[in-house]
């Protein structure tokens, strides 16, 4: 009987331990960016890093760039990065197109800063090579890269993989990192956005394993509990993706949700790219004020 009871004991000390140990996890956020890249054409490309990812969450192939309040601004990068990285559509962040002439990021900030606003000792960090990213929308960010240098965009995504790899490597991981990947949406305006052009698929099959590398890193914080959202700023048609607002070639982006905390499957409602942000902080643990205007909802989250 003693026998008995201490292996119950043990076997139930085991259970709370290793419960405990699941629960202590800490919690890290990826925003992962890849400029210009259509659904279908990463579907017909070779990319076991992102159907990796897609297989480990929720996705929908038709996440919406523009919202159903306002669709005035231009389907471009310079409002669909403003949109994704705060969570608001582009009446309110006033980013209409490339020039950023008046911006409003100092009332609908770039979502690193409810991170930090919430959790002070939080390390941010931005990884882009898309420099008016870093130069008008990244706040309160604890690390800001811009590897743009006049180098080809294959390149500086390259460093921009190495830096976000670097990043990860060092004790002290980031509680939220937004990486920017910009050669697809340069493949396309060279030569085409379309699943049948070999650059532009090639473009997306390097990405894809300049994603591996970053998975990679973050598979080995095996004591970090990860949640990694993935979208893109618009589609493309043709050589372009301007004045897109009733092409869905160019309004419909992507949205990967992946990790433990994430369902499984496709999204059965319409999700647009403002979501990423509410998904990010609601994981995180980050109340969402209603002051904060907010357009997007936490989706893909069991």
């Amino acid at each position: 009987m003693p026998r008995l009871f201490s292996f119950a004991a043990f076997t139930l000390l085991f259970f709370v331990v290793t419960s405990l140990s699941a629960e202590e996890k800490s919690k890290h956020v990826l925003l992962l960016g890849i400029d210009g890249c259509r659904f279908d054409a990463q579907t017909k490309a070779k990319t076991p890093n992102l159907d990796k990812l897609r297989e480990n969450g929720s996705y929908s192939p038709t996440a919406l760039i523009l919202g159903d309040r306002y669709k005035k601004n231009d389907t471009i990068s310079g409002p669909g990065w403003g949109s994704i990285n705060t969570g608001v559509w582009a009446d309110k962040h006033n980013v209409q197109g490339n020039s950023f002439k008046e911006p409003k990021f100092d009332k609908y900030p770039h979502f690193f800063h409810y991170v930090k606003k919430s959790l002070p000792t939080a390390k941010t960090v931005s990884i882009i090579n898309w420099s008016p990213i870093a130069q008008y929308i990244v706040s309160a960010a604890d690390v800001s890269i811009d590897t743009q240098k006049g180098s080809s965009y294959t390149e500086a995504d390259d460093e921009a993989a190495a830096a976000a790899v670097k990043q990860l490597s060092e004790q002290d991981a980031p509680t939220a990192m937004m990486l920017y990947f910009g050669e697809v949406d340069v493949a396309g305006h060279g030569h085409g956005f379309h699943p049948a052009v070999p650059q532009y698929i090639a473009a997306i099959e390097h990405v894809d394993a300049l994603v591996g590398n970053v998975m990679e890193a973050i598979e080995k914080r095996t004591d970090e509990d990860w949640l990694i959202v993935v979208t893109s700023d618009h589609g493309g048609f043709g050589k372009g993706h301007s004045s897109g607002h009733t092409n869905p070639d160019i309004l419909h982006s992507f949205l990967i949700v992946s990790g433990e905390a994430a369902k499984k499957g496709q999204f059965e409602q319409q999700v647009y790219i403002v979501d990423a942000v509410p998904t990010l902080l609601t994981f995180l643990g980050v109340d969402i004020d209603q002051a904060w205007e907010l357009d997007g909802h936490a989706v893909g989250l069991k």
